[in-house]
């Protein structure tokens, strides 16, 4: 009785020192950070607060990262920006054998943007060698014209231009936990994405099937991996925004949701 006893006092303690994560957090499997990945961080052995770790950088303007504990108990990365602001955890000196690789994350959003029009934003970013192309495999935009907001594969700085491939077929979802998955294949600058474990077929850019200029789209030889928030617009409604992310790992096999 006194362990049972103990066990419960624990938990309500655990549960009224909560951080400020929505409820609902991500508490989906797996957890564990496989020594086999090639990069992984479920924010389990960081302190709460600011990061605090050699395993990856930051990259802010306007924004902050703050590692919180959520209502069930696991950690999360707490991302916030003020207006056209950007947070980024980034993972650099990454390699993939064969520049191919796949992606995962799982991402609960407050609120999306409705104001500028076509407001643009970015939650990964691969950048590397080879090619100028900042490719965006997790993306969107505010599209004013249907109205919505939607998911898009996009780039930006190299020959293809700035672009974001929404689809309507992807509409976001706001304060609800999902999974993302992506896969960058140099075999024809694939780019690919999934979420919650369903494909998107449309959610695709590859060499010439993408949303830019009538040019070849090519992959870089990725080095740097980022994933955060970042909008390009000033003036945004909401001023300010707010994501969780928990789970992230990159790896040369699509690990699933």
């Amino acid at each position: 009785m006194r362990s049972y006893l103990a066990v419960l006092t624990a938990a309500l303690i655990l549960g009224s020192a909560a951080g400020s994560v929505p409820a609902g957090a991500s508490t989906a499997s797996p957890r564990a950070c496989d020594r086999g990945l090639l990069f992984c961080e479920d924010f389990e052995r960081l302190p709460p607060g600011g990061p605090s770790t050699l395993k990856w950088g930051v990259d802010t303007r306007n924004g902050t990262l703050t590692v919180e504990r959520a209502r069930h108990g696991n950690q999360v990365l707490h991302v916030r920006t003020v207006d056209n602001g950007r947070a980024f955890l980034r993972v650099d000196d990454f390699a993939a054998p064969g520049n191919r690789f796949f992606g995962r994350m799982r991402l609960r959003v407050d609120a999306f943007p409705t104001a500028p029009d076509w407001a643009h934003f970015t939650l990964v970013e691969a950048t590397g060698a080879g090619s100028s192309e900042v490719v965006r495999p997790v993306g969107g935009q505010y599209a004013p014209t249907v109205p919505g907001i939607f998911w898009g594969v996009g780039a930006d700085g190299g020959p293809t231009g700035d672009w974001t491939n929404w689809r309507e077929s992807a509409p976001v979802t706001e304060d609800t936990w999902q999974c993302f998955e992506w896969e960058l294949d140099p075999a024809d600058n694939r780019v690919a994405v999934w979420i919650d474990g369903v494909a998107n077929p449309e959610l695709t850019a590859s060499t010439n099937d993408h949303g830019g200029n009538d040019v070849p789209f090519v992959l870089p030889a990725v080095d740097t991996v980022k994933i955060g928030w970042q909008l390009y617009q000033g003036g945004t409604t909401p001023g300010e925004f707010d994501l969780w992310i928990d789970d992230i790992a990159l790896s040369t096999n699509r690990l699933g949701c």
